[in-house]
């Protein structure tokens, strides 16, 4: 058995075949600082050499959350020793790292897992949920947009739906994880420790295959043709108008729900997902969300977000612009303009 402990909040672990990298923060839900992704990138570089690792298994300590997202108010603190440029750079370089890693990649999504969770884990070969897996990419509700890759991920799914789990922020169980293609299998979780203790010996098709079960049932089954009818188009203000008036009430919800989000985030997010779904490769995904997110964390606009959600908690961000008419294309096209230095991905597949 191996075991690192440069950061005490990133386990890793050979038992047998498989590396198992553990996020060792359960009182932040897991919750991602920069020290944490340097530790997970340096363990999947040193596995990647290493002969007698022959698969990665991602899991995370507690109950409540494999990873609840990025740290952002690590990353936006002032006194910190990295910047919030350094964190994406290092980020997103992560994400790609574990997309096209030469090994299966094994992640055990539950709880919740959320933003920079979502980009340790959707990237994976193997997505397994389990009872309790809350999916999601809330990032418009506090003045950001859906990164770490996942515009690419979520501009790919059935129809509209990944436009609607970007626009709301909305969470997803496991039975909707599987429906819609953020996860893979069904685990329950009673079933996880023999699992876990299975993939030691044996290949993860196999070793998953056993301990494979019907999901719960998915609550967006019946939603595809609202969805799909109602969030056709590159304007948020033409989407609300049509759910508002829809007859489904789920439809009238999400209305309500995206209008309490950032307007500046949401016109962000809608041009990234469709432009995402023009993208050959993730690394272009990536390289818009880079340019999107690093004028995002220099904004007044998720500080404010932050400030609402995170720290004060009042729940009443005050956006500016407040509306959606407001956010014209001067405010918008900075955003995507090119970043310099620009951001550098490297593929590295062999082994």
């Amino acid at each position: 058995m191996e075991r690192q402990l440069d950061d005490p909040r990133v386990l890793s672990e050979v038992h047998g075949r498989v590396g198992h990298i553990r996020l060792n923060r359960p009182e932040a839900l897991n919750a991602l600082e920069f020290g944490m992704i340097t530790a997970i990138t340096d363990t999947l570089d040193r596995w990647r050499e290493d002969d007698e690792v022959c698969a990665i298994l991602l899991s995370g300590a507690g109950d409540r959350a494999l990873c609840a997202g990025g740290d952002i108010r690590a990353s936006q603190d002032p006194d910190s020793p990295f910047t919030s440029e350094q964190f994406l750079r290092t980020e997103y370089a992560l994400n790609l790292a574990i997309a096209t890693y030469p090994k299966p990649y094994v992640a055990i999504m539950h709880g919740l897992v959320l933003g920079g969770g979502m980009g340790l884990s959707a990237h994976g070969s193997h997505r397994i949920v389990t009872h309790g897996s809350r999916l999601g990419m809330p990032e418009v509700g506090i003045g950001f947009i859906p990164d770490v890759g996942l515009t690419h991920v979520l501009s790919r799914l059935a129809g509209e739906t990944g436009t609607h789990l970007a626009l709301t922020g909305s969470l997803v169980g496991p039975g909707d994880a599987i429906l819609l293609g953020l996860a893979d299998d069904f685990v329950p979780r009673e079933c996880l420790p023999s699992l876990i203790a299975d993939l030691e010996t044996g290949g993860p098709e196999a070793s998953i295959a056993r301990y494979t079960a019907p999901a719960p049932t998915a609550a967006l089954a019946g939603a595809q043709a609202w969805i799909d009818e109602c969030y056709v188009g590159d304007d948020v203000e033409a989407i609300i108008r049509r759910l508002s008036a829809h007859p489904a009430p789920a439809a009238r919800e999400a209305a309500a729900t995206i209008l309490t989000h950032s307007p500046t985030a949401l016109t962000l997010a809608l041009r990234a997902l469709r432009e995402a779904r023009d993208d050959s490769s993730l690394e272009q995904s990536l390289d818009r969300e880079f340019r999107v997110a690093v004028r995002a964390f220099a904004s007044a606009e998720l500080a404010e977000g932050v400030r609402a959600q995170l720290l004060d908690r009042d729940r009443s961000p005050r956006w500016n612009p407040s509306s959606l008419r407001l956010v014209g294309p001067d405010i918008v096209a900075p955003y995507f303009a090119p970043v310099q230095p620009p951001l550098q991905l490297q593929r590295r597949r062999t082994v």
